[in-house]
Formats: structure tokens, sequence, C-alpha cells
């Protein structure tokens, strides 16, 4: 802590911006986001069913919007003083009420959430008032965040107080209002561009963290079984499944939206960046509850058609997800990386459809396969000759 009370200060900009780590403090913080992450899988594990997967991701979106905000706000004006340390303490304690109010957070814990979200915005927006009393270069766009964050906090306040179903009705407005806010912005996002260095580390710190119960779901599931050779066989495919996709995410890893924002006032790349994290990181956490059904599965029947899908599916969402930013250049921009996530999302969709029957190991197997054979074409890509002949694949 460089001083006890500062005002928050400018991080970006070519003339202030210097290499960045993610602070001791982001890191803290991050702890809340694991429970939470935890909590969502939970739930999913107790109901793998459409509806269950429907609450998986309507309360997956505003645990993940929290952590984005707070990291978004911190990336440009972040100070390492009291007065923001405790801000980030009281943002800590609201997502810890969100990850409490997690079960049955769409029934009877859904006032809890509600007003745990709303708190963890209305500290956000202090944050926001606060950094433009004290840098009037960014007041247009921390005005307008201010604004947008604190009216979309209301509705989600105003809704505890509203019977199911019109509850999720001002959920809905209120996250759709907090999507949309940066979206209004983007003529001073040109000028406030995200660091470049720390933004995607924090990326892809979150991406650790959803990877982590990938991890989880394999401890778990082999444990929780008698010591059988197919249970453990389907235990290395999970995780070569967890560590191919984390290959490939950070194999391609870098901060090239913003310096072509930067170069080009492509600010829109950014943005795709953003919300094509959130499909993303939804697939990784919800493969992680796939491997675990797997390997608490009956190794010798065949896997039931839900369990199926959701492995199939979220991985589908992944490569999908992972197709999108290679093909925008979000990512390390290369066609053939794009085509073959792509391809590898309709290969997982064929295993769905056609695995019917299937015992669990020729399922996770599969999906291991496939998931695989990305990180082999990402290593036959960037051989030495392959760069030579053409340095963007």
């Amino acid at each position: 802590m460089a001083n006890f009370l500062q005002p928050p200060r400018l991080r970006i900009g070519e003339d202030t911006e210097e290499e960045r780590r993610a602070t001791w403090l982001e890191l803290f913080y991050d702890l809340v986001f694991v429970v939470a992450v935890s909590q969502l899988a939970h739930n999913l594990n107790e109901d793998i069913s459409l509806s269950g997967l429907f609450g998986f991701v309507v309360l997956f979106i505003p645990v993940w919007w929290s952590w984005i905000g707070t990291t978004f706000y911190a990336n440009r004006f972040d100070s390492d003083d009291v007065g923001h340390r405790l801000l980030i303490g009281i943002q800590m304690l609201t997502a810890a009420a969100m990850a409490i109010n997690i079960h049955h957070g769409l029934g009877e814990s859904s006032p809890g959430f509600a007003i745990s979200y709303a708190l963890g915005r209305a500290v956000l927006v202090i944050e926001y008032v606060r950094a433009g009393r004290h840098i009037p270069i960014a007041r247009p766009l921390t005005t307008r965040h201010a604004i947008g964050f604190a009216i979309a906090a209301l509705l989600w306040l105003i809704s505890a107080s509203v019977p199911i179903p019109w509850r999720f009705g001002f959920w809905t407005l209120g996250i759709i209002i907090d999507f949309a806010t940066p979206l209004t912005v983007r003529k001073f996002q040109i000028e406030l561009l995200p660091h470049a260095s720390h933004l995607p580390e924090r990326f892809g710190l979150f991406t650790i963290i959803v990877l982590g119960e990938a991890i989880i779901a394999v401890v778990n599931g082999v444990s929780e079984q008698k010591w059988d050779t197919l249970t453990v066989i389907s235990g290395v495919f999970g995780l070569i499944i967890a560590f191919s996709w984390w290959w490939v995410y950070f194999d391609n890893l870098g901060g090239k939206p913003i310096e072509m924002a930067r170069t080009h006032g492509k600010v829109g790349v950014v943005y795709l960046w953003l919300y094509t994290h959130l499909p993303l990181v939804i697939g990784i956490a919800a493969a992680g509850v796939g491997v675990e059904q797997i390997l608490l599965s009956k190794p010798t029947l065949a896997l039931p058609d839900s369990q199926r899908w959701l492995i199939c599916g979220s991985v589908a969402l992944c490569s999908l997800a992972v197709s999108l930013l290679h093909k925008f250049g979000v990512i390390r921009y290369c066609k053939i990386r794009s085509q073959y996530r792509l391809g590898g999302a309709v290969l997982f969709v064929a295993i769905a459809i056609f695995g019917k029957g299937l015992l669990p190991v020729a399922v996770i197997g599969l999906v291991a396969v496939v998931s695989a054979v990305q990180v082999v074409q990402d290593l036959y890509q960037s051989r030495p000759t392959t760069r030579l002949v053409d340095p963007q694949i």
C-alpha cells in the first residue's frame, strides 16, 4: 500500500500505462468467486435437466458480471489505498452473500440473491462516482457507468419485494441495462481502453477458476466410486479435456483486442472479447459438472441422455466460443484454428446425437480425443516452418 489514503488514479493510456499484473487484493477477491462457481456447479449437479441448466445459467450471469464490473474498474482506476481496500472488502461480502443464496436461488433464496447483487453493484457505483470526482478526463465514462449500473441495481433491489415470476422480469431488465451500459459509452471507451496486459491476465484467472471446477470434478468423481478401471480411465479422460482446453485458451491469449482498438479504433472487438467469454466460462463450468456426472454413473451401463448432452453440449459451447474469438482476432487470429474449433463443436454435438447407448467411458473418451486433437492442430500450426510460410497462422 503506497499511501494510507489516496484518490483513484488513471492506470491506462499511452503516457501512463505500464506493465501490470494482478494484485494480491485482486487474487484474494477471486477466492469468493471460486466459492460462488462451486455453488453454481453444485446446483447443476443436483438437477441435470433443461430447467436445472436454465437455472445454472440465470444465476451464473450476475455472478460473472459482478466479477467483470470490479475487474474493469480496477483495470482503469485501481489505487491501493485504505478506501479502495475497504470497498473491495464490502464487494467480497456481497459476492459471498450471493454464493450463500445460490442454493434455491430461483426460489426461496431469490430475494437474498437479488439484494446481494444489488448491494455489490451499489458499491461499484460509489467507486465510479469517486473516480469521476478525481479524474476529470474520465468523468464522461464514469458518470454513464454510474448511472446505468445504479438503475440496474435499483431494479434488482426492487425485485426482492416483487413476487415470483414478476421478480425475474425485473432481473431480466436489470441485467440487460447492466450489459448495455458499456455499449452506451463507445466514443469514450476508445480514449480510455482497458490495460493491455492486465485485463487478459484477469480474464485468464477467471478461466482458471472454472477450469479448476473440472479438476475438482475428477477428484470428487473418482473418490466417491469404488476402485474401478473404467472409472479411473474416465477420470484420466476428464483431466485430458480440462488440460486440452487450458492449452487451447492460454496458448492463444493476449492483449490483441485492446491493441487493435488502440491502433485501428475498433472498440467493438473489445466488447466481443468481453461478451464471448460468458458462454466460454459457462461451458467450461458445465463441462466440469458433466465430467463428475460421468464418473459417478454406472461404468457398465449406457450413459443417460441428460448426462451425455451435458458433457458434449458444454464442451461444444466452449469450442464454439473459442472459434469466434479466433475468427474475429480477439485471441490469436487464425482462420484454420477457428475452423478446427467450429469443426470440434460440430463433432461434440454429433457425439451427443449418435452416442446413445455408449458407455460413460466411451462418451468421455470421444470428447477427450476431439479436445486433444485441437491441441495437436495448434502444435502443428506453430511449427517453425509454418510460421515462416504465413505469420498469421
